[in-house]
């Protein structure tokens, strides 16, 4: 390039990068954008840019290729294309960073720029309210609850306070009520790794891939583990009840975040990238970054989201844990505010909605679609262990993997045809439509 080394340091600015330790979250921009292109017409968008804002030298990714890419994306002198979404992760100067922006919005071949922001993990591992009892928001007045008392759903379920057999989160989403497994159906789980050396897990992992520069999938924080247990544990763990949803699922795990819990919409779209390329039916992401009341819905992520959906995939993302109920209630976070995601709200075991699940409070895409157990959520942790955590990103693998049961009740369904399907059969609750959207998870 004609200006030398696309390295920010020379400009007086520190480039950041998601591979440190991190002691809270914020709303932390990286320098790069996130660029999406029209897909038929690629190479006329890049080279805009290449001309207005003198944007770095672009290495190409096609497919699983995007395995390889996690130095890359460290590189201050490189962008990034992810050919198959049309997406690039786009290194600039910061005093080309309006130009940049400017021909994003003339520019017919660019369809959206956004700047990169970080991402994170944050469970609740610490009990925030004492719940009551099980299941006492069945009992109301209004009738669609009175045709599902907690009486009936006690019969039908046996005690539910017993998790010798199956943990709570299990019993209430009724998946202990279903034949179905899951089978051969792909779950990516994209998050902080696994623990491939888990005795619940060995065998069942198809695929591994890291996006952290330096760290290998091997999960040093635990979140991501956990996850992966829930969405897809075996039927019969080493020890306890069971606590996975798709048994017999294919698990595809991405780490995106490191072992801190940190990571950048770069390496979630690489992961995104690498998971649909790797034919995955679900993409569960329990991560995001705050958002303000009012704040838009990123469009890079819902076009992305869009263009998953084409190619049969579904996403599912956590809501968020900001909110202190009551009286706080923070809107859903991001990338979960996307009209195209599948945002998941946060329940306890007495059905209602945990003090720290965000809420439907913004606009279109800032809806809750459906709500699932987040609260004590048992399932597997690093060192073959076990761990229980609370958040919505615990609710969120419960959802990815009854999304998988659906797919192989329904192999020929689209993306689209899984996530009606899914809120089409939600358990109503008489919480807000704010709060828990279509209601209770429920397995076919």
């Amino acid at each position: 390039m004609a200006n030398g080394p696309m390295d920010r340091r020379a400009f007086g600015e520190q480039p950041f990068r998601p591979n440190g330790a991190v002691t809270g979250q914020g709303t932390e921009y990286t320098g790069r954008y996130v660029v999406l292109l029209d897909p038929s017409n690629q190479e006329s968008g890049l080279n805009a840019l290449r001309s207005a804002a003198d944007i770095a030298p672009m290495e190409r990714v096609r497919g699983t290729e995007a395995a390889n890419v996690s130095e890359l994306l460290e590189r201050p002198d490189v962008s990034v294309l992810f050919e198959d979404l049309a997406a690039a992760i786009v290194e600039v100067r910061p005093e080309q960073r309006h130009s940049l922006v400017t021909t994003a919005e003339t520019e017919n071949s660019i369809i959206a720029a956004e700047p990169e922001r970080l991402v994170y993990a944050s469970p609740i591992t610490a009990p925030q309210q004492a719940p009551t009892e099980f299941y006492p928001a069945y009992r109301s007045d209004e009738d669609v609850v009175d045709r599902h008392t907690r009486a009936e759903i006690a019969a039908a379920q046996g005690p539910a306070a017993d998790e010798q057999k199956w943990t709570w989160g299990l019993q209430a989403i009724r998946a202990n009520l279903s034949s179905l497994t899951g089978r051969d159906v792909k779950i990516a789980v994209l998050d902080t790794g696994v623990d491939t050396d888990h005795p619940d897990l060995v065998g069942r992992i198809e695929a591994t891939v890291s996006f952290v520069p330096g760290e290998t999938v091997e999960d040093g924080n635990g979140h991501g583990t956990h996850c992966i247990g829930t969405a897809a544990g075996p039927a019969n763990p080493q020890q306890g009840p069971r606590y996975g949803v798709a048994c017999d699922a294919r698990i595809l795990a991405a780490k995106v975040l490191s072992n801190a819990g940190v990571g950048s919409d770069g390496q979630i779209l690489a992961g995104m990238a690498w998971a649909v390329a790797r034919g995955a039916r679900v993409i569960s992401m329990s991560l995001g970054g705050r958002v303000r009341p009012g704040e838009l819905f990123p469009q890079t992520y819902e076009i992305l989201a869009q263009r998953a959906l084409e190619r049969g995939t579904v996403i599912v993302a956590a809501a968020g844990n900001d909110s202190r109920r009551p009286p706080l209630i923070e809107p859903v976070g991001r990338p979960a505010n996307c009209p195209s995601i599948l945002a998941v709200a946060a329940l306890d075991r007495a059905i209602t909605t945990s003090v720290f699940s965000n809420g439907g409070i913004n606009g279109q895409g800032g809806e809750i679609n459906v709500a699932a157990p987040g609260r004590d959520v048992r399932s597997a942790a690093p060192g073959g262990g076990y761990q229980n955590l609370s958040g919505t990103s615990m609710a969120t693998p419960h959802v990815a993997g009854v999304l998988a049961l659906l797919a192989q009740a329904n192999p020929n369904a689209s993306a689209a045809d899984l996530m009606a399907s899914l809120k089409a059969s939600a358990f109503p609750l008489p919480q807000p439509v704010r709060d828990v959207g279509a209601g209770l998870l429920q397995a076919p």
